[in-house]
Order: C-alpha cells, then sequence, then structure tokens
C-alpha cells in the first residue's frame, strides 16, 4: 500500500504538520527526507530498511559519500541534500551563540561545540574567541591530530587571540573514542593554555570535551 493510501493521521508529513516533529520516529522522520521509496517499498518502508542497514540515524547521517551513495534509494543528490541540511542544523546553532553572553545559557553553547566537533573522526582543536561581554567573535579549529591525539600549541592560540582582540576564550575538542572523560594530557595543556593566556590578559573560561554522547565541561569539574 503507497503512504498516500494511509490515513491522513498516519502519513509522516501530515502526521508533522498536525502534531510537530517531534511526535515522528526516525523513520517517519528520514522517510519525509527522502520524499520516494523503492519499486515495492514505501519511503518508511526504505527508511526502516537503511536504519538497520546503517545501525541507526546517527550512523547514516556520518555516512561518507560512497557508503552513503551504496544505500537503496540514495545518490549524489540526496547525499548533497543531507550534508546542507546538517549544515544549516550547525548554522543556526551558531545564530543562538552569535552575539550573546555565552555564560548566560552554558548549555547551548556545549550544544554549538559538540555539533561542531563530535563527529570528526580524529581529534580536533578549536576555538571560541569572546570579547569583553563574552559574546562571540568567532570560532576557529585550530589544530588536528590523530585518532587519539592532537598536538596544541599555547603561543599559536595567544596569538590568534591577539589577531581577534579577545578577552575571552573557551576551547574544546572531541574525542574520537566516544568516551569524553578527559585525559591527565588534557588536564596539563588546560594548565599551559591558561597560563600562556595570563601572560597577555586573556581569560580561559572553559575547555569542554566533547564525546559521542556528552560532553565535559572543565569550568564545572572545577578545573578552572
Amino acid at each position: 500500500m503507497a503512504i498516500t493510501d494511509w490515513p491522513a493521521a498516519e502519513r509522516p508529513r501530515e502526521k508533522l504538520l498536525e502534531r510537530g516533529a517531534h511526535a515522528l520516529s526516525d523513520a517517519e522522520l528520514l522517510a519525509i527526507f527522502l520524499r520516494t521509496g523503492v519499486a515495492g517499498k514505501t519511503a518508511v518502508d526504505l527508511a526502516r530498511e537503511l536504519l538497520a542497514k546503517f545501525g541507526g540515524l546517527r550512523s547514516l547521517l556520518e555516512a561518507g559519500v560512497s557508503e552513503f551513495c551504496a544505500g537503496p534509494g540514495l545518490g549524489a543528490a540526496k547525499f548533497a541534500q543531507l550534508q546542507a541540511v546538517l549544515e544549516m542544523a550547525r548554522r543556526h546553532l551558531y545564530e543562538g551563540v552569535q552575539n550573546r553572553d555565552v555564560l548566560s545559557n552554558p548549555a547551548q553553547t556545549r550544544q554549538y561545540l559538540s555539533a561542531q566537533l563530535r563527529d570528526e573522526a580524529s581529534e580536533v582543536f578549536a576555538v571560541l574567541f569572546l570579547d569583553s561581554r563574552h559574546r562571540v567573535l568567532t570560532f576557529e579549529r585550530m589544530f588536528f591530530g590523530t585518532i587519539d591525539g592532537t598536538a596544541v600549541y599555547p603561543r599559536e592560540v595567544v596569538k590568534r587571540c591577539l589577531r581577534h582582540n579577545a578577552a575571552a576564550v573557551i576551547v574544546a575538542h572531541n574525542h574520537p573514542s566516544g568516551v569524553a572523560e578527559p585525559s591527565q594530557a588534557d588536564r596539563r595543556i588546560t594548565e599551559r593554555l591558561r597560563a600562556a593566556l595570563n601572560l597577555v590578559d586573556v581569560r580561559l573560561l572553559d575547555h569542554i570535551v566533547v564525546g559521542a554522547l556528552e560532553s565535559i565541561s572543565f569550568a564545572d569539574r572545577g578545573w578552572l
């Protein structure tokens, strides 16, 4: 039976319009994105098959172009559409922290940093540069490493702070292992960064470590 033959209240698009996106299952949300099914399968059937094949929605969203396009009913056009949707979501989060005191809504700031770094395959160390009112000046990925570490150079962070005329920073990096718990190396580089930034009167407000399911704040732990 085609989706158009379903009762209106059960069709994903109509259900979303009536009850909101939160009321839909992963398969129903994906079906709206797919728009059509394939021979013998509705868009919802195809969505369920894809979720089973990839092991869930997140794995599907993180798939590279070749892996994604190998899925039934998918291709380069769908991959491009999906990447555009994901990037719009990241930019939406950025607008949520831009021109606002990031300390007034730390959860939103952490959500933005998590969206930027969580899906990176190797370690990335990034910096939010802030003005004297703790509003975001810019966000930069500064150092790139391997699956289990990256080299961070405090001197380069200081140079970028001076260039942006930053009064404070929040630094963040991801753990590709998925485990957010900070390492001793993370704690040591944080102390080195704080000492270097203090020399130019720039405050290190927080260091966020991003994992697969959570992010951990040094400030919340009382380490800053």
